[in-house]
């Protein structure tokens, strides 16, 4: 089995039905820090950084995994925070995309 580290984004058609409940926690077991909207119909963490410039430049990382995987995130950004939220709009819920992006920017802080 591939690592979602290691895997990348594909297209997905209208019409794909989002994960699975099963495969949603088969894929939480590789992104162990991030969590489960309410719903489950997203996944989100929050990163700290010691000043604005980190968080920046954190910012600017992801922005760069999102466009090299073509899948984009929402993100909230403070002075020392982002909270980082992924969902797939044409599943209207959890993809496996949303799991390799989230794997990538783990890497990040690694």
């Amino acid at each position: 089995m591939t690592l979602l580290r290691e895997q990348h984004c594909e297209p997905i058609a209208k019409g794909t039905p989002h994960l699975s409940e099963e495969a949603v926690h088969g894929c939480m077991q590789e992104v162990p820090q991030w969590s489960l909207t309410s719903s489950h119909a997203a996944i989100h963490r929050e990163f700290h950084f010691k000043n604005y410039y980190e968080t920046m430049a954190f910012v600017n990382a992801v922005a760069w995994i999102a466009h090299q995987q073509d899948h984009h995130p929402d993100m909230e950004v403070g002075y020392n925070r982002c909270k980082v939220l992924y969902t797939t709009h044409t599943v209207a819920g959890l993809s496996l995309n949303d799991f390799i992006c989230a794997a990538h920017i783990d890497t990040l802080l690694a």
